[in-house]
């Protein structure tokens, strides 16, 4: 670890610099000298390069999205030139470019964060060094060196000896039991956040490599930093768990802002736009309006969710429109109540038992009544038929032989005197 962090050396000294600004700020209202000071001062350094990193978020989201709608065509193309593999990565290259979705973007924040990350981790080494690094001059070190988060030194770490954890002023068991508590806090953060992503914002009608995958990575990335974290110090995990923090709130808020189309996180915010639009007779605010106007934009190629939504601003009265708002529409509120009104004539289906037993309807009517009423019918009409005037010369018997025969009917020509 220390020599990857020596990789960035050079980013070393804005990293001291903004900890040290922050510092100076704290350090004014908790005193220099305290773990409050030095934490509170990383922490803002993760917020500071988080905003930064915004843009960065968005790009991630919207590539991950577009990877997440692609995985169908992607399957298609892997199992039409699978054994062409040439084929296969020039085809699946074509459908990148045309749709401008780049795989890496999924891996920016993580791809732009790691140098700060590392800079901070050879910052902090060399606290617990003792050495000089960047603008942190010795009266900083030795206030560094001081400042205690809950009794375990900022550079001190799980695997630290007893002597080593001794000269930064701190007893094993404090360092061991803090460094303990936040590995699996910064693990956690990172389990919820990758769940969240899978159960609430993966469109649960397409099922690919692609999600299965995520979802192996969403147990094997905690274990992996787990194993890592008995190796950072106590100040960068601290800039961590900060991290995954700050990653999880960010996500949950686009997840109910903006969600993937087809996934329960879509659902559940439709839901409360329609309880909204109830509420008020119209779409508040402009992100609402941008979902109206993305939904209308579909036409016959919306989900069942969305087409859900679109039928209960028909029960309204509304009918949404291009711009994103909504209108009052009778031609809605009639289609539907068709709707409903055809559901309601569909009959119910009835289990063979229910058959036989004979259940009472809602008019009062069992099914055993009605199937004696049916056998009367019957009945009636055979008596009917029975009590007509035959033709003459024609008995039961006769039309019964000529219909197994197969004679035709009427009047029959004399046979030959041969024949006879």
């Amino acid at each position: 670890m220390d020599t990857i962090a020596s990789l960035f050396s050079f980013i070393t000294w804005p990293v001291s610099w903004v900890i040290v600004q922050f510092h100076k700020l704290y350090g004014a209202i908790f005193g220099p000298d305290t773990g409050w000071a030095w934490g509170l001062s990383i922490v803002s350094l993760v917020v500071l390069i988080r905003i930064c990193l915004i843009p960065l978020f968005v790009k991630q989201i919207k590539s991950t999205r577009n990877m997440q709608v692609l995985q169908p065509k992607m399957k298609a193309i892997q199992e039409r030139y699978k054994s062409d593999k040439q084929r296969q990565s020039e085809e699946m290259m074509k459908l990148y470019k045309e749709t401008g979705t780049n795989p890496l973007s999924s891996c920016l924040p993580i791809i732009a964060q790691s140098p700060f990350f590392f800079a901070l981790y050879h910052v902090l080494s060399a606290i617990a060094s003792n050495k000089k690094i960047g603008v942190i001059d010795q009266s900083l070190l030795d206030s560094a060196r001081q400042a205690h988060i809950v009794g375990a030194p900022l550079a001190a770490k799980f695997m630290d000896s007893a002597d080593k954890v001794d000269a930064l002023g701190a007893s094993l068991t404090d360092v061991r039991v803090v460094t303990a508590v936040m590995i699996v806090m910064m693990s956690a953060s990172q389990f919820f956040t990758q769940r969240q992503l899978m159960t609430k914002n993966v469109d649960l009608t397409v099922k690919t490599p692609y999600m299965q995958q995520q979802k192996m990575l969403m147990y094997i990335f905690p274990l992996i930093f787990a194993g890592m974290g008995i190796n950072f110090p106590v100040g960068v995990l601290i800039y961590w768990l900060t991290t995954n923090v700050w990653t999880m709130g960010q996500q949950m808020y686009v997840i109910n802002q903006n969600p993937t189309p087809g996934s329960k996180a879509q659902e559940q915010y439709l839901g409360r736009l329609l309880k909204s639009v109830t509420a008020h007779g119209e779409v508040r605010g402009r992100t609402r309006r941008n979902t109206v106007k993305r939904i209308v934009a579909k036409g016959p190629d919306r989900n069942d969710i969305e087409r859900k939504f679109v039928t209960g601003l028909a029960k309204l009265g509304l009918a949404p429109q291009e711009d994103g708002t909504v209108a009052k529409s009778d031609t809605a509120v009639a289609d539907a109540e068709g709707g409903a009104a055809q559901r309601r004539q569909q009959p119910k289906r009835q289990t063979k038992s229910k058959r036989q037993t004979g259940t009472v309807h809602p008019g009062g009517a069992r099914d055993s009544d009605s199937s004696e009423s049916a056998s009367r019918t019957s009945l009636t009409k055979k008596a009917a038929q029975d009590d007509k005037p035959k033709p003459a010369g024609k008995t039961a018997s006769g039309s019964s032989r000529q219909a197994k025969t197969g004679q035709r009917k009427g009047p029959q020509r004399p046979k030959h005197p041969s024949k006879k």
